[in-house]
């Protein structure tokens, strides 16, 4: 994990904004490739999913090295990984993109869900998911994959910088993800971030508000006019926020 600390509160905050709205607080301090391609929701009703990144990283099986014999040796990285998560952090892996064999199955989901972990993610695919799509644990991959990970995955490294997504995981980084997909937060700015967005959140509530009772955007989005910020000032009163 990263040197860098994020607090509870942090955490907790950025349970309450939309990946949407991250995205572009991050552009505006220059980060543009921060939403993962490919990763969904499995069961879109499971939590939202908030937590520092710990990583795994696949690179391509070799026939002479990954057979099922492998997870006899208790430092399979895989394994190994799923016992040492820890709670409260989501496990993203770097499959390459390649969905072709399972990142994992339902049986290690179950067991980081037991474990108090925040959620999984890989840019690969999960095997099993008829049943995690029944489980209370966020799961973000690109499509359902039956095949044992061996028999294209080949694990190899434990909390390392990785690439999931097209973008850039460095271990500690704040995995956030909701029914649209997965964004990366780099540790140094989830605070401020955090903040910036609870506020922006309560704006376009404001504005999702006016817009459907007719309002136009012009002065609205962005509040230009100052009727509308007196307005909206009205309205974070009556609503207690």
């Amino acid at each position: 994990m990263t040197d860098q600390h994020v607090s509870a509160a942090t955490i907790d905050a950025l349970k309450s904004v939309s990946i949407a709205t991250l995205t572009t607080a991050l552009f505006k301090r220059g980060f543009r490739n921060v939403f993962l391609q490919g990763p969904q929701p499995i069961n879109p009703a499971a939590p939202r999913m908030v937590g520092p990144a710990y990583t795994l990283r696949y690179i391509p099986s070799r026939e002479d090295i990954d057979e099922l014999r492998a997870f006899e040796d208790r430092a399979h990285p895989q394994r190994k990984g799923v016992e040492e998560c820890p709670p409260g952090a989501v496990m993203v892996i770097d499959s390459r993109g390649d969905p072709r064999a399972a990142s994992a199955g339902g049986i290690l989901l179950t067991r980081l869900m037991r474990r108090g972990c925040a959620g999984v993610v890989t840019d690969g695919g999960f095997r099993d998911t008829p049943e995690i799509a029944r489980m209370p644990f966020p799961a973000y991959h690109q499509r359902p994959s039956a095949p044992t990970n061996l028999i294209r995955h080949h694990a190899a490294d434990l909390n390392v910088p990785i690439a999931c997504g097209d973008v850039a995981i460095y271990p500690g980084d704040i995995m956030v993800g909701d029914g649209e997909g997965v964004v990366c937060i780099p540790a140094h700015l989830a605070e401020e971030v955090a903040q910036e967005t609870v506020e922006q959140t309560v704006y376009e509530d404001f504005v999702q508000a006016e817009v459907d009772r007719g309002e136009g955007l012009f002065g609205l989005y962005p509040m230009l006019d100052p009727v509308v910020r007196e307005r909206f000032g009205t309205w974070r009163r009556t609503h207690g926020r």
